[in-house]
């Protein structure tokens, strides 16, 4: 387990966002091209720092599959904002081949912020290899990383049945004991896309047990009103029952 002090507080509310979310894009909105491609994949390479950084970030916005290479090699960068930027990048170019070098980075890296990189890296791959270490973030990692997993964890949806069971039982005990709410929220947000993809058996019905358990108990609002959200999306007929009644007798 990560200590929660890992890189200076990062769990707390108001740094759970990554130096590079702050940043500005590369390109202003008006602007109709972006980087070039062949430009930033030579930069990928370049020995300064900075550099790399700014040649990985850009391919946060480009799809090239020649990046994936070297995004994959910079993961190990010593620098960790070329790190970060490198799983962001694998992230908007995800790749069957990334899969294992990512979970590796995962178990090893200090920086909670390349962690955090890594788990929506993970997740945007869509593999059944992400779930495992995915679901373990959720469990251990420092709050920031707990955030995304939970998020992550919906692309389950788009791997297979099983993979979508395999996910929910993490998803459940996080949302019942996480102790911060916006982890919560996420969990209970992913619950109910993964809800969707599931036939009504044991599994689907112990997870909108969870929703309806945290829609009824939980003391944070906003996770209450994911919980409601996940069950109105669902449709299931408990969830919609508990809801119509807690309203008519003026619970919120």
């Amino acid at each position: 387990m990560y200590d929660e002090y890992d890189l200076s507080l990062l769990d707390v509310e108001s740094e759970l966002e990554s130096p590079l979310d702050k940043m500005e894009p590369l390109t202003a909105e008006s602007e109709v091209a972006k980087p070039n491609p062949e430009v930033m994949l030579a930069l990928l390479e370049n020995p300064q720092p900075q550099q790399r950084m700014l040649a990985a970030r850009a391919f946060c916005d480009i799809e090239d599959r020649r990046a994936i290479p070297h995004l994959i090699r910079l993961l190990t960068d010593t620098c960790p904002l070329v790190r970060v930027s490198a799983a962001y990048g694998i992230g908007r170019n995800p790749s069957p081949d990334a899969v294992e070098p990512l979970i590796a980075q995962l178990n090893r890296d200090w920086n909670g912020y390349v962690r955090k990189g890594i788990v929506w890296a993970l997740g945007n791959c869509r593999d059944r290899r992400s779930l495992a270490p995915l679901a373990d973030a959720l469990r251990t990692d420092i709050s920031a990383v707990r955030l995304w997993s939970a998020s992550a964890l919906a692309q389950m949806a788009d791997v297979g049945y099983e993979a979508v069971v395999g996910a929910i039982p993490s998803l459940i005990e996080a949302l019942v004991q996480d102790p911060v709410a916006a982890v919560r929220s996420n969990c209970a947000w992913t619950i109910g896309q993964l809800c969707k993809e599931l036939p009504s058996n044991i599994v689907y019905a112990t997870a909108i047990d969870a929703l309806i358990q945290a829609f009824a108990e939980d003391q944070d609002l906003g996770v209450r009103e994911d919980a409601k959200a996940s069950l109105l999306g669902v449709g299931d007929p408990r969830g919609l029952q508990l809801i119509e009644t807690l309203e008519q007798e003026g619970w919120f």
